[in-house]
């Protein structure tokens, strides 16, 4: 019984050195990030993306109102507007928060992106 199981489930497991990139624009304006998506869980909608803020990109003021997420720093430093953190910081963001987050105006900042359910966002008018 247990041999069987074990036939039937697989791990996942990707090299991000033979990924491309994905570029993201954010909708009518000139600013970019790179992802490569490691997971999508098909049954909770939670993912885990390597993600690549170029030097001083941010993305602007924004709220997940129906997802949680986390990012663990590997390289630069992860700047969010409750302060800076550095390679081996995870930060969490709660579900609701309003926040702006990206790399540091000195360098990009490579993270693991993890979400606990189906990615959304709501950016906010800086008006």
């Amino acid at each position: 019984m247990m041999e069987n199981l074990h036939n039937e489930i697989k791990l996942i497991a990707k090299d991000i050195h033979n990924m491309e990139w994905d570029e993201l624009v954010k909708e009518n304006t000139d600013i970019r990030m790179y992802e490569k998506k490691l997971l999508n869980d098909p049954d909770t909608g939670m993912l885990i993306n390597y993600c690549y803020y170029p030097q001083g990109f941010i993305t602007p003021w924004h709220i997940h109102d129906k997802m949680s997420h986390g990012m663990y720093v590997l390289e630069g430093t992860l700047y969010t507007s409750q302060g800076s953190f550095g390679p081996g910081s995870f930060v969490w963001f709660p579900e609701g928060i309003v926040a702006e987050h990206g790399a540091a105006a000195e360098g990009g900042a490579t993270v693991l992106f993890i979400t606990n359910a189906p990615f959304n966002i709501t950016y906010l008018d800086q008006e």
